[in-house]
């Protein structure tokens, strides 16, 4: 979201590939978005597969459900801040490829130790830990290379098409997930996942190394200096400080979802496991709807219009969730699920296309790193209060708790200068 310093050289302080030309970028923003979009596949198959490994076959606890998803997102709380500095200090393709080299085996030994008969609960913790540690990393890296390999107009459009692909392996990936666990097994299913790391490893390094200039403002300080820069941008930031205050309610809702879904649809709606997948699923397809409108929806709206819009349309869907029941009751649960997820994502795209344009590019990455610690730190969070409160009032109660929070998402935007903002500045 917006600086004060949005007038720097291009490339200032940002990554640049070395000999580049016209039309080199869009072959190394291709290869990104493939292995991105590989690796995700693997990722949505995990996120249906770890849960029931857990609920089915280790009988596992509301509240054990929310330890192996609040252990994913528990590294932005954990590395979040020293990531970005990390990321701008390290060379990002061979930072990348490590990422995923390091996400792979620790994903495939959770079949090798069902093979055998050696899975308990902790190894899914421990796995879902190591994974999002490395995940961190990737990610950051991911978010701050964009920058420098799309023109400035173009980012919104790459951004919706990012979040697209994402949306889509959200519709495939549980969807297949949940047939796999179904037909094969739980943690034979989450094979997939490590073999999409390894694809996406292999076509990273194809990817033309990135030389980084000095960063002016990084010179001669220590990480504790660099990140207390980064944090110091966001907090006093008009917008970007309301923004991400807002990501932090709406991913504290999602970390919640992620531990109830999979409890609600199996032991309270009773449904198959193929069928959670698909359920599940219908998030994908609301994320990719709300990416593919998200370039009108600010186009008309202006992007401080269309962020308050698509927080409160997110906040309404969500209220449909907890009111599904048994057989075509599903639907309504589907219908809110959707809903929610495209309001989800139209906000994301929008905040960070707004970062990625109006941040200096020597700061960037420890941006985005404090954006993502204060609001993907959340997940791991509600996924904890979520899982208690399915323990001591059941899966249904907890879910209507967690719709009600929704409400404080587009509470805090439009209580923030974004109200009155039809551009974000």
């Amino acid at each position: 979201m917006t600086g004060t310093t949005e007038g720097a050289r291009a490339g200032a302080g940002a990554p640049a590939y070395a000999g580049r030309r016209a039309g080199a970028g869009a072959g190394v923003f291709w290869r990104y978005w493939t292995a991105s979009t590989v690796s995700r596949i693997g990722d949505q198959v995990n996120a249906v597969a770890l849960p029931l490994v857990a609920v089915v076959t280790l009988h596992a606890s509301a509240l054990d459900v929310g330890l192996i998803t609040g252990a994913g997102y528990a590294a932005w709380l954990l590395i979040g801040l020293p990531a970005g500095v990390l990321v701008q200090r390290l060379p990002p393709r061979g930072t990348q490829v490590a990422m995923d080299l390091v996400r792979a085996p620790a994903v495939a030994s959770v079949p090798l130790a069902a093979a055998l008969g050696e899975l308990r609960l902790p190894h899914l913790v421990v796995v879902a830990l190591v994974v999002g540690l490395a995940g961190v990393v990737f990610d950051v890296g991911i978010s701050t290379v964009l920058p420098s390999i799309v023109a400035k107009e173009e980012l919104t459009a790459r951004n919706s098409l990012l979040s697209g692909s994402s949306a889509a392996t959200e519709l495939a990936g549980p969807s297949l997930g949940g047939v796999l666990v179904q037909f094969v097994g739980g943690a034979t299913a989450i094979l997939l996942d490590a073999v999409s790391y390894l694809v996406s490893a292999a076509l990273l390094s194809t990817v033309p190394p990135v030389k980084r200039s000095a960063a002016p403002s990084a010179a001669g300080a220590g990480m504790r200096e660099q990140i207390r820069e980064g944090w110091r941008y966001v907090t006093r930031h008009r917008v970007l400080r309301p923004a991400a205050t807002f990501a932090a309610a709406v991913n504290f809702v999602s970390g919640g979802l992620m531990t109830l879904t999979p409890l609600f649809l199996v032991r309270t709606l009773d449904a198959p496991a193929a069928a959670v997948g698909a359920l599940m699923a219908t998030g994908g397809l609301g994320s990719l709807i709300g990416a593919a409108l998200t370039p009108r929806v600010v186009s008309r709206l202006g992007g401080g219009r269309a962020l308050c819009w698509a927080a409160a349309t997110s906040a309404a869907f969500s209220l449909l969730l907890p009111a599904a029941g048994s057989g075509w009751g599903t639907l309504v649960f589907a219908v809110g699920n959707a809903g929610f997820s495209a309001g989800v994502v139209v906000t994301s795209i929008v905040a960070r296309t707004h970062r990625q344009t109006r941040t200096p590019p020597e700061l960037l990455p420890r941006v985005m790193a404090t954006v993502r610690f204060v609001s993907w730190g959340a997940i791991p969070v509600g996924a904890l209060a979520a899982g208690a409160a399915a323990s001591a009032w059941g899966p249904r109660t907890a879910l209507l708790l967690l719709a009600l929070s929704s409400a404080a998402g587009p509470a805090i935007l439009l209580a923030s200068p974004i109200r009155r903002m039809r551009e974000l500045l």
